[in-house]
């Protein structure tokens, strides 16, 4: 007697897609609002600078350390803490990263001189060291390769990019109506809210360092020092620079000391029995350049606001509030962006993406060129929403392109050299290039070169980037 196959059976029929589950929602969120948080202190006190200089009794000299002392830990200590989660737990590193980035904004809303508060910017930026790393790696181990963690990284890209842009619009209204110690309140109230929800929603994730059998965890002690003392130097040598020039001693001094230890790094990790950065896995194609994308996006398009921001308000006479909603535009354009994005990968695949979003923020960039002096707000406004789209889209692709295929106990050193990519690229491209509009005496024809010369260099490097993932493959 025949039977009838329910059309579910039928192992012809497509599998649904999976779904996220309540709890899974529920990690997802902790895990992004601990992101977006972290993103939000990137920019949230740039606009508030001034007032708060006043009000501490910071010098103009010593205003950039306000910036500069959450950004050197924040960038330094990322590779680091990104081993340390591995070989020791990811959860309680992050853990202890949420509290003490807690702990540091109170300090910093209260401080009563400049000690305190750049005290409690740099205890900021080792919180958001030990976040950061951690935090993308329980994301990519807690969502399996595919359309799950396409969806999940599309949504923390998104709360990545957007807490950039949001953080300078909140600046300046939280500045304006209740001062400049809310902007870190908002930190701290942040990190409340988190920290009590994560201990019992993220899985433990006890690190082994990838050993086949149980053993005392080593860390690479002589590589955690050269790469953390050569980033340090970096990142000093060129947030310096932003606002002096390269011209000090200081900067020349720190910027020579950091290719020597980064070249010290590269030499130790290639004899260290355990290594804090596999070289091996540094020569996969999809982590090499997949990071070469990432670090280009993210330096060249936080140039692209901060000309855009100058010429806006400098060339064009626009005020603060009207300047935040030109890039309150483009933050809606991020979180468009967010939404399709993981779709276009699953029709294409990451590799293509990234090539293609680096191809699409280096042609509107160029077009960018066509503002005047006198008028160009609206172009700007339209060309600068759509090349963020890309921005995202390169964002989310080149983070699943370096951490697809990497295994489970090595994801720690992907994400760390993900998140390591994308603090540099914020800290790097404004001294690099945004120096150039700001040091001759036409400052829109300023903004006209670093534009040009930002186009340039993301069209180079997706041509750079499609031909060395086409090889690799």
């Amino acid at each position: 007697m025949a039977t009838l196959t329910p059309p579910s059976a039928d192992p012809a029929a497509p599998a649904a897609p999976p779904a996220l589950t309540g709890r899974t929602r529920l990690i997802l969120f902790v895990l992004c609002a601990a992101q977006f948080m972290v993103a939000l202190d990137f920019s949230v006190l740039n606009v508030a600078l001034p007032v708060l200089g006043a009000d501490l009794g910071f010098g103009r000299s010593a205003l950039q350390w306000a910036v500069t002392a959450f950004a050197l830990p924040a960038g330094g200590f990322l590779l680091l803490f990104g081993r340390v989660g591995d070989l020791y737990g990811r959860k309680k590193l992050f853990l202890a990263g949420l509290a003490l980035f807690g702990v540091a904004s109170l300090l910093a809303t209260f401080a009563w001189n400049p000690a305190a508060f750049l005290a409690g910017r740099a205890l900021q930026g080792v919180g958001a060291a030990a976040i950061v790393p951690t935090g993308m790696s329980l994301l990519t181990t807690a969502f399996p390769e595919g359309p799950l963690r396409d969806r999940a990284l599309g949504i923390s890209g998104t709360l990545l990019s957007l807490g950039f842009t949001v953080g300078m619009i909140l600046g300046g209204v939280m500045t304006d109506t209740l001062g400049w110690r809310s902007t870190m309140g908002l930190l701290a109230l942040f990190s409340a809210v988190v920290l009590p929800l994560a201990p019992g929603l993220l899985p433990a994730s006890e690190g082994t360092g990838g050993a086949a059998v149980p053993a005392r965890p080593r860390l690479d002690v002589p590589g955690a020092v050269t790469v953390t003392g050569g980033l340090l130097a970096l990142i000093y040598a060129l947030t310096t620079a932003a606002d002096r020039g390269f011209g000090g001693t200081d900067v020349l001094v720190t910027l020579v000391a950091g290719v020597l230890l980064l070249a010290v790094f590269v030499r130790v990790e290639s004899r260290h029995a355990a290594p804090l950065v596999s070289l091996p896995m540094l020569r996969r194609g999809t982590v090499a350049f997949g990071n070469l994308g990432g670090l280009v996006t993210f330096s060249m398009m936080s140039t692209v606001v901060f000309v855009l921001t100058l010429y806006l308000q400098e060339t064009l006479g626009m005020s603060a509030f009207v300047t935040g909603l030109v890039f309150g535009v483009q933050g809606a354009a991020s979180v468009l962006a967010g939404l399709y994005a993981p779709k276009v990968i699953g029709r294409i695949g990451a590799r293509r993406t990234l090539v293609g979003s680096l191809a699409g923020q280096g042609l509107l960039t160029a077009g960018l060129l066509g503002v005047g002096e006198e008028s160009g707000a609206l172009l700007a406004a339209v060309l600068v929403s759509l090349a963020s789209m890309c921005h995202l889209g390169a964002i989310i692709s080149y983070g699943l392109t370096v951490t697809s295929g990497v295994p489970d106990e090595e994801q720690g050193l992907a994400t760390g050299l993900v998140t390591t990519t994308q603090q540099v690229g914020l800290t790097v491209g404004i001294p690099l290039l945004g120096v150039l509009a700001t040091t001759g005496g036409d400052l829109f024809g300023g903004v006209r070169t670093v534009l040009a010369l930002d186009a340039a260099i993301v069209l180079g490097t997706a041509l750079l980037v499609g031909l060395g993932l086409r090889r690799r493959s």
